[in-house]
Order: C-alpha cells, then sequence, then structure tokens
C-alpha cells in the first residue's frame, strides 16, 4: 500500500466515504502563513480553510512554518501536503462521522534550516493572514534579535517576518497582516502584540515601522474549542486505510465539534472570509461570553466531574456518561446550576443551547478523553472554574448550589493521599494508586492528618488563602461535605453518588 499523495484523489472521488479536493484547489495562491505543524491547527484551523476552498469562498492555501526541531518534513514532502482528518462525534443524540483529505497546506518550510524561504513569504503581497499554535509556552516575551538566522522565539521570528514585509512594500498600511494566535490563554492576540512591540523596542527598530505595526495589523483575541488528539490509535488508522486505500502518516482524528471565535472588526471579517462556510467560526467585536461559556459549562462541569468519575472507576468521559447516575449528575450540574450562574447577559435559550452540546460532546465514544488527565491542576481548576460559578449562584439565589458542593466533597475526597514518595503523593481507588498533580496536593496531604473529619472540612472551606473567600459564607454545609465524605470513605463513591441523587432537588434519574 502506498502513501498518500495526489494521484490517489482521482480514484477517490467517487468514494462516498471521503471527501476529495478538486485539482483546481492546487492552484489557488498562498494567502496564509502558519507557525506551527501540530495535530490541532491541522483539524480545526486548517479545516475551515479547506472547506472554504471546497465551497470557492476563500481561495487560498496555507504556508507552514515549521519552528521546533521535533520531527522533519518527510511526511508531508511525500503526501504532497495532503492528509486525512477522521471527524467523529455525536450531534442532537447520533453518531456522525465525516472524512476528508484536506489540501488546505500548499507547503511547509522549515525556520531552522530554510529562513529565507519564510521571509520571501513576508514579501507576497497575497499573504494576509497569520496563524500559530506554539502552545502556551511560545507567547512569552525573552530578549531575542530579529537579525539572527532565524530568530529564537516565535515572536521574535513573527517581528522578523512583519519587519521585512514592512521594508518590503515600504510601509504601505494595506501589506499588514490578520493575526489570530490559537494558543490556549487570555486575550492571546494583545498579549502576543505587546511582546512584539516591546521587542521592536528592544531591537531598536524605527519609530514608523512601530507605528504601522501597531496601526496597520490586526492581533486577534481567539478562543479556540475542538478535541483534537491527533494521530489516531492504530486499530482505527488502520481501519481507515485499508478503506481508503493508501498510507497517511499524517492522518488525524477529531471531535465533530468545532468553536473559533475570534475578536475582530468588520474588515477583519472581510478578510477572513472562510469564516462564512461554518457556524462553528464566530468573528465578533466582543468574544468573552463564549470564553465565558466554555469556561463555566465545559471546563466547569469537566472540573466537578472528573474525581468523581474516575473514583467510580470511569477511566474515560464518553464511558462515564453510559452511566445513568453520572450522566444524571453531570446534566443536573449543568443545565440547573451552571447555565443559570453565567455573569454575562445571556438568554436561557441560548445556555440550554450550548450545554445540550457540551452533553453531546461528553458522550462521543471516538475521543478518549482520560478522566486522570483532566484532574491535573485540579485546584487551580476549581478555583478559576468552579468558584466564580458557585459565587455567582449564591448572589442570584441565595444558597449553595447543591451538585457543586457534592462535587467539592468528591474534590476533597480525591486529594486524599495514601502514599507520599519525594515529593508525590499518591491516592488509592480500584485497587491502583494514582499521582495527585497539583500544587496543593501537600496541603491535602497535611489536613488529611487530622483525626477529624469535621475539623478538616472546617478549616478547608473557611481558607480564604486557598479559595479567595470563606465558602460557608456562601452557604455551605459543613454537615454535608463531612456526610459526603464519610459516606465515600465508607461506602465508596459510586453508591454515594447514587443516595445523594436520590435526595437532590431537581434529580431527573
Amino acid at each position: 500500500m502506498n502513501y498518500l499523495f495526489r494521484e490517489h484523489l482521482r480514484r477517490l472521488r467517487n468514494n462516498p466515504d471521503v471527501i476529495v479536493p478538486d485539482d483546481s484547489i492546487f492552484q489557488l495562491p498562498e494567502k496564509i502563513i502558519q507557525f506551527g505543524t501540530g495535530a490541532f491547527l491541522r483539524g480545526l484551523a486548517d479545516y475551515y480553510v479547506d472547506k472554504a476552498n471546497r465551497q470557492g469562498i476563500f481561495n487560498g492555501r496555507i504556508v507552514v512554518i515549521k519552528s521546533t526541531d521535533q520531527g522533519d518534513l518527510k511526511a508531508f514532502e511525500r503526501q504532497d501536503n495532503l492528509y486525512t482528518l477522521a471527524m467523529k462525534g455525536v450531534q442532537n443524540g447520533k453518531l456522525v462521522e465525516e472524512t476528508i483529505i484536506s489540501s488546505s497546506i500548499s507547503r511547509v518550510i522549515s525556520a531552522k534550516n530554510q529562513w529565507s524561504l519564510v521571509l520571501d513569504c513576508a514579501r507576497n503581497p497575497a499573504i494576509k493572514i497569520a496563524f500559530s499554535n506554539t502552545t502556551e509556552l511560545g507567547i512569552q516575551l525573552v530578549q531575542d534579535d530579529i537579525y539572527q538566522w532565524p530568530p529564537v522565539s516565535f515572536p521574535g521570528k513573527l517581528l522578523a517576518f512583519l519587519y521585512t514585509r514592512f521594508k518590503a512594500f515600504g510601509g504601505n498600511p494595506d501589506a499588514g497582516l490578520v493575526i489570530v494566535p490559537t494558543e490556549l490563554i487570555s486575550d492571546n492576540g494583545k498579549k502576543l502584540e505587546s511582546i512584539v512591540l516591546e521587542l521592536a523596542h528592544r531591537n531598536g527598530l524605527e519609530s514608523s515601522f512601530i507605528d504601522w505595526l501597531e496601526q496597520c495589523n490586526s492581533f486577534c483575541n481567539s478562543l479556540v474549542d475542538r478535541i483534537v488528539p491527533g494521530r489516531p490509535d492504530d486499530s482505527i488508522k488502520k481501519e481507515i486505510e485499508e478503506q481508503l486505500g493508501y498510507k497517511d502518516d499524517l492522518m488525524i482524528i477529531s471531535e465533530y465539534y468545532g468553536l473559533w471565535a475570534i475578536e475582530g472588526d468588520k474588515k477583519v471579517k472581510e478578510i477572513l472570509s472562510f469564516s462564512q462556510v461554518d457556524a462553528g467560526v464566530i468573528i465578533e467585536p466582543d468574544i468573552e461570553l463564549y470564553r465565558e461559556l466554555k469556561l463555566r459549562i465545559l471546563n466547569g462541569a469537566h472540573t466537578l466531574g472528573c474525581g468523581l468519575a474516575y473514583l467510580s472507576g470511569f477511566p474515560t468521559v464518553a464511558e462515564a456518561m453510559e452511566d445513568e447516575l453520572f450522566s444524571s449528575f453531570i446534566k443536573n450540574l449543568i443545565q440547573n446550576e451552571i447555565a443559570v450562574a453565567i455573569p454575562y447577559p445571556v438568554s436561557t435559550e441560548r445556555t440550554q443551547k450550548f450545554s445540550k452540546l457540551i452533553l453531546d460532546r461528553f458522550r462521543n465514544p471516538y475521543i478518549g478523553h482520560k478522566w486522570i488527565n483532566i484532574t491535573h491542576n485540579y485546584s487551580a481548576k476549581i478555583n478559576s472554574r468552579v468558584i466564580p460559578a458557585f459565587l455567582e449562584f449564591h448572589k442570584e439565589y441565595g444558597v449553595a448550589p447543591e451538585y457543586m458542593t457534592f462535587g467539592f466533597a468528591v474534590y476533597i475526597y480525591f486529594m486524599k493521599s495514601t502514599r507520599k514518595d519525594g515529593d508525590n503523593y499518591y491516592g488509592f481507588s480500584n485497587g491502583s494508586n494514582y499521582l495527585i498533580q497539583d500544587q496543593r496536593a501537600a496541603y491535602f496531604h497535611q489536613k488529611w492528618q487530622l483525626s477529624s473529619l469535621a475539623e478538616m472540612v472546617h478549616l478547608i472551606l473557611k481558607d480564604p488563602f486557598i479559595w479567595g473567600t470563606d465558602l460557608t459564607k456562601l452557604g455551605v454545609s459543613e454537615d454535608n461535605v463531612v456526610h459526603y465524605l464519610e459516606s465515600m470513605i465508607t461506602l465508596g463513591t459510586a453508591q454515594t453518588l447514587a443516595d445523594f441523587l436520590t435526595k437532590a432537588e431537581y434529580a431527573k434519574i
């Protein structure tokens, strides 16, 4: 079996199992520079560009810059920069699948070995857009020299690219770029812009360039939401390859759902015309509501469910959602507590619609999202995702949310370490140890040494240093938390959940 390459496409055009690009797409001009070859960008941003090209709307391809030393370019070269994207998920309660061969990438250039080619792209008037995903560590200010070949950091490389473009077009205002980072940090566009400007000053670049940088380039905050695990497991990869008749070392899998919210004005929307082809791409002047919905509903439910599911013996999100009790807990938590405590003006219809999408995603059997991975930095997630919702619910209704309170008790139980090995703390569940990867592991280890559960709960709930507030002042019942912990210790987490749901105010099983 040969690797995927362009000659395969004609044979596959009548295959109903895969969407194949037309030959005309390979003649489209390069319009986007992209920093990062990773699966996430190829599974989200590049997917939308590919979809628009197939519909004759955007009509432009992507030059990808490989910024790291890991891996090589051979797979891209061997496969004519084509790759298979298999999207699998749940929509309106039904399983959905779509497989495409993406032709969005025109070529891949190594920043380390082909920096002159990268700067040649800066001189291309057709390129109007830059994407990036260099991980959260990529958008950091480090001392950098833009005349290095290449500069060390991603912001340094971007600055060198923009400076070359400024020189090539004589500071023409129309030569500026729309720059859309997808790194998972708040205000990623504005943070990147501030670093690039600081580096411009440190490199002594002329004021006319700095004015052009600020006034003629749009650094857009963006919010991305799609699970892209990357390479599918061997059995799924083999099945797809046998079905389509080729090997593909660049194949990636993703969930069907996708969201890319980009902060921009009318001009940005015109340039990012690929946004027209999919409701998952949203360009608005303020995307804070989308961030809030994702943070509170998706991430908040993940956080309040992770310890509960793991301690109940469910390795993945989808497996837990097959359990009637856990599914009921998550559904009621989302719809009756988290969704009604969004601190933004938003309609009930909108939060309920978003909640339904989240529940579909949780049920996706194709994405092996592991609960133990979601427990990493559990305490920080409780602080950023749960406590604000807790505060808002109490402010709105004058009582503590009971499902959140139960989830908080499970969190305390998950943080109970039974073994310490150096600086590592381990809990015990379902016959095996698990590593507590949390900066508060030592804090909880100390608290669990107390002889009285009541004393421990009292100290934890009232600790403003940890939570920023005294949780007992928000109506959290110490007696209830102690009761849940006692039950989990004696009966187990699953039975405690069953007992909780029989008494919970709005449990619907």
